[in-house]
C-alpha cells in the first residue's frame, strides 16, 4: 500500500465540503486508507451551519477502538469536537494507542462566524489534545483564541505560533487566510520549535473555500503517514489545497466546496 491508515475525528457535513466527508476525499485521492470516528451530526450547506447534534462521548470511544483494534491506525487528524467529554475521549484515545502522528485541526468556528464548540472544550483541547498533537493548524481567529492575542501581520502569526507551541504542540502552522495585508498571496507560517518556515502560494480570487481547513489538515495527516517529514508534509498539502481551491466547484448559493479531486483532474 503506497499510502498510510488515515483516520479522521471529526462531524459530519451533509453538504460534502467539509468535515469526515472533506477528510475522506482528501485522504483518498492522495493516496492514503481513510477511516473516520463521527464525533457530532450537523444540518448544514454552503450557507451556514443550522443544528449540531452532538453523539455520546462513550459512543465516540467505541468508534475509535473498533478501527484501532482491527485494521491500525498510522496517522490521526481531529477536527471538530464539540465539547469538554469528546476532547477527553478522544485525547485518551490517542495516548491509548500509543498514536504519534497527530493533526489537529482545532475547528473553533464555521467560515459564517457560528460557533461550533462549546467553550469549556476549549481549555481541555488546550491542556490535554494540544500536547499530543505533532501538528497543530490553527487559522488566525482560531490562533488568537489559543494564544491570547491579536494577529495582524506576519510578525504577529510567528508570536502566536511561539505561543501555542509553549502549549504543548510540536508544531504550529498559523494559515494566514485571513490577514488583512495579504491580498496577493497566501502565508502560511510554520514554527517548529526551532525556527520558522513560511509556505507561499498565489491568492486565488474566489468565495468557494468551503472546506479549506478540513482538507489541508487531512492532507498533512495523510503525508506524515506515509512517512513524510513535517515540513514536506506541510509544503505538499499547501500545494495540494492550493490546486483544489483553483479549481474549486461553484456549487451552492453560498461559499462553495473546494475540489479534493483536483490533483487527479491534473493528471
Amino acid at each position: 500500500m503506497r499510502g498510510g491508515r488515515v483516520l479522521s475525528v471529526a462531524g459530519s457535513d451533509p453538504g460534502g465540503g467539509a468535515g469526515i466527508q472533506a477528510d475522506v476525499k482528501t485522504i483518498t485521492v492522495l493516496g492514503g486508507f481513510g477511516m473516520t470516528v463521527i464525533t457530532c451530526l450537523t444540518v448544514q450547506n454552503t450557507l451556514d451551519v443550522r443544528k449540531i447534534y452532538e453523539l455520546p462521548p462513550d459512543f465516540v470511544a467505541e468508534q475509535f477502538d473498533a478501527v484501532a483494534e482491527d485494521i491500525g491506525i498510522d496517522a490521526v487528524k481531529t477536527g471538530m469536537l464539540p465539547n469538554r467529554g469528546i476532547v477527553e475521549i478522544v485525547a485518551r484515545k490517542i495516548k491509548e494507542y500509543g498514536i504519534e502522528k497527530v493533526v489537529v485541526d482545532p475547528v473553533l468556528m464555521a467560515k459564517g462566524g457560528e460557533s461550533l464548540v462549546n467553550r469549556d472544550a476549549i481549555p481541555v483541547m488546550m491542556e490535554k489534545l494540544l500536547p499530543l498533537s505533532q501538528v497543530i493548524t490553527p487559522n488566525i481567529p482560531e490562533a488568537e483564541v489559543l494564544s491570547g492575542i491579536i494577529i495582524a501581520t506576519p510578525g504577529d502569526m510567528k508570536k502566536a505560533a511561539i505561543i501555542i507551541h509553549n502549549l504543548g504542540a510540536k508544531n504550529v502552522i498559523v494559515k494566514g487566510g485571513h490577514l488583512p495585508e495579504s491580498a496577493g498571496e497566501s502565508l502560511d507560517i510554520l514554527y517548529d520549535g526551532g525556527g520558522f518556515h513560511e509556505f507561499r502560494a498565489t491568492r486565488i480570487d474566489t468565495k468557494d473555500t468551503h472546506g479549506t481547513g478540513c482538507a489541508y489538515s487531512a492532507a498533512i495527516a495523510t503525508y506524515l503517514a506515509e512517512g513524510k517529514s513535517v515540513v514536506e508534509a506541510v509544503s505538499a498539502a499547501k500545494e495540494y489545497i492550493t490546486a483544489a481551491i483553483r479549481n474549486a466547484w461553484r456549487l451552492g448559493k453560498g461559499q462553495g466546496p473546494v475540489n479534493h479531486l483536483a490533483p487527479v483532474l491534473r493528471r
